[in-house]
């Protein structure tokens, strides 16, 4: 993972002018106002994103950082950019290599994907989660990674990441180009002074890339691409830019009206992230957005929760 640079704006291909939201203090998250301002891009002759811009301007006013990264996937005009490169906290979306190291492996026969797991055997998470409800006390390696891809589940992934190791999941991060990118540490109740300050982190342009290549079987090779594709595409967590689609969160892989849609986010204290793939009868794209944000109030919260489904809502009529 390269370092981590200043942030050169939000920018397209015809008006330099950019905006940059500060980042979160150490102290007391006091948010302070920058003077960047969004470039007024507009999609080649389909959408301006004006929308989505004013909601990210507001949101970097506020002292919230942004980085955005929309591709489109006939093309490859980046429709949208603003701060992609710069690498941030993507929480749960981090995943995603560990998904593909593990369809790696099942495809290599390096892993099995029926060897069961014992869940007292697995660091544990007592503050979220869905196998923690659930009565069955071990599950096999497969059904652990569709729980982690589908629900987030903190305990499926620290047993995924408990069987593959860390260094595998770096080696796979790196092989895949990716160099702004990585899976720092298990999820956990609380993080100490010892432990990584965040779970995962990643830039918005190597995230929208990564989900580019997923669909265009260009990750590791088709079937492994298919299948990461696959657990994504089951992903029930469609609150943020998915909540303009109008899919069923718990049926949305085979949509009657013929719309394409993998996702992945990720959530934590002042952190919303999320990437995937949106495809209908016009056009379709990859997209990724990262917002950290001062998580003082509600009303912080739901601003930043605003400009995901702001920019769902544009992205389906780019691509509608």
């Amino acid at each position: 993972m390269g370092a981590l640079e200043p942030g050169d704006g939000f920018r397209n291909s015809s008006v330099p002018e950019s905006l940059r939201g500060a980042p979160e203090s150490s102290g007391g998250r006091r948010s302070q106002r920058t003077s960047r301002r969004l470039p007024r891009r507009a999609a080649a002759g389909r959408r301006s994103f004006t929308a989505t811009l004013r909601s990210l301007e507001g949101l970097a006013d506020s002292g919230a950082q942004v980085s955005v990264h929309v591709v489109d996937l006939d093309n490859h005009v980046h429709v949208l950019a603003g701060d992609d490169h710069v690498t941030m906290p993507v929480a749960g979306l981090g995943v995603v290599p560990l998904l593909i190291e593990v369809a790696a492996g099942f495809q290599s026969g390096a892993l099995d994907p029926f060897e069961i797991v014992e869940r007292e055997n697995v660091d544990a998470v007592e503050t979220s989660g869905l196998w923690r409800h659930l009565h069955a006390p071990a599950l096999p390696l497969e059904d652990l990674a569709v729980l982690a891809a589908t629900a987030g589940d903190p305990i499926a992934v620290n047993a995924l990441l408990q069987k593959v190791g860390h260094e595998r999941v770096r080696e796979r991060i790196e092989s895949l180009g990716l160099r702004r990118t990585a899976l720092l540490d298990r999820f956990r109740d609380r993080r100490g002074p010892d432990d990584a300050p965040q779970v995962a982190v990643g830039s918005a342009r190597e995230l929208a890339g990564l989900f580019s290549a997923l669909v265009n079987s260009q990750v590791v090779d088709a079937a492994v691409s298919a299948q990461v594709s696959e657990w994504l595409s089951l992903n029930q967590d469609l609150s943020l830019v998915a909540a303009s689609t109008g899919l069923d969160p718990f049926a949305h892989d085979h949509d009657a009206h013929g719309l394409l849609f993998v996702n992945k986010t990720g959530r934590d204290r002042g952190v919303r992230a999320e990437a995937g793939v949106l495809a209908g009868p016009r056009a379709g794209v990859a997209y990724s957005l990262i917002v950290c944000f001062d998580d003082l109030s509600i009303t912080h919260r739901l601003r930043a929760h605003d400009a995901f489904r702001v920019l769902g809502v544009e992205l389906m009529e780019y691509t509608h």
